[in-house]
């Protein structure tokens, strides 16, 4: 694991395998998941011939946890500072759930010049349902946009129950290993953040090749957003995995590193 500064001295931690020489694939978690919850996915890029780097931001994992002050433009100039620091160029950035929304904060703020391709996991780009999407989080409108994050995730009341997931749940409690249930006051301002911002003005202007991933069965959204995703990107790709949550990659790592792998030989090969 490597250490590295952020522009206001706040400790990001990265962990890097594979060949330093290829070509870099960036994985970057959701909501309060550590870098170490990729872990079905790194052997196998770096076994492609990736350099895989995992990254810790503020608030995950290994980093330092600032109480105040981070959202998602905080959380994008932290993927600036890695990419920097790093000096990646012709990145693949592959997010998970908050981890997607993060790369269209980077790419909103940055541009796209470091970056080669895009993966994005189980993340709608506009959580409120409105009349023009109604790929947002389930029960999320304007009549409790300021209130419905305000405590907690709320249950939904979508996709397979947890008891009934049998070795996708093993693989869930393995990969999310000690994280933290309760949210605090600043996790819960991020959250909303995050849960107001609309990133289709983005996607529609992003010049990379973009595949969104959608789980069947998430417990957040219709797995509709990823289409509807795709079709606003100039490069856009969508796929559904079937038997398969919001932590897409996790519960059915296997074929998701299949859509993953088959979409980077074609749009970034190593």
């Amino acid at each position: 694991m490597t250490s590295l500064t952020a522009d206001d001295g706040v400790r990001l931690d990265v962990i890097q395998t594979g060949d330093p020489a290829a070509r870099p694939v960036v994985l970057l978690a959701g909501f309060k998941a550590a870098a170490t919850s990729w872990l079905y996915q790194a052997k196998p890029l770096a076994d492609a011939g990736y350099r895989v780097i995992t990254v810790d931001v503020r608030g995950h994992g290994a980093a330092d946890r600032p109480e105040t002050g981070v959202g998602m433009a905080r959380r994008g100039r932290d993927l600036r500072d890695v990419m920097e620091e790093l000096d990646l160029t012709g990145a693949v950035l592959v997010g998970g759930s908050m981890g997607g929304n993060t790369i269209w904060s980077y790419l909103a703020q940055f541009g796209g010049d470091r970056v080669g391709a895009i993966v994005i996991v189980d993340q709608t780009p506009k959580m409120l349902n409105t009349p023009d999407w109604p790929n947002g989080f389930y029960g999320y409108d304007q009549s409790n946009v300021d209130t419905y994050f305000a405590e907690r995730i709320p249950e939904t009341g979508h996709g397979t129950p947890l008891a009934r997931r049998g070795m996708r749940l093993v693989r869930l409690l393995k990969a999310m290993k000690g994280a933290e249930r309760e949210l605090t006051p600043g996790e819960l301002s991020l959250l909303h953040d995050h849960a107001t911002a609309d990133w289709r003005a983005v996607i529609a202007a992003t010049e990379q090749p973009v595949l969104f991933v959608a789980g069947a069965e998430s417990e957040f959204w219709p797995s509709a957003h990823a289409t509807a995703s795709a079709a606003l990107a100039p490069l856009g790709e969508a796929v559904v995995l079937d038997n398969d949550g919001h932590a897409a990659n996790i519960e059915q790592p296997k074929a998701f590193n299949a859509a993953m792998l088959s979409f980077l030989g074609r749009v970034a090969p190593a």
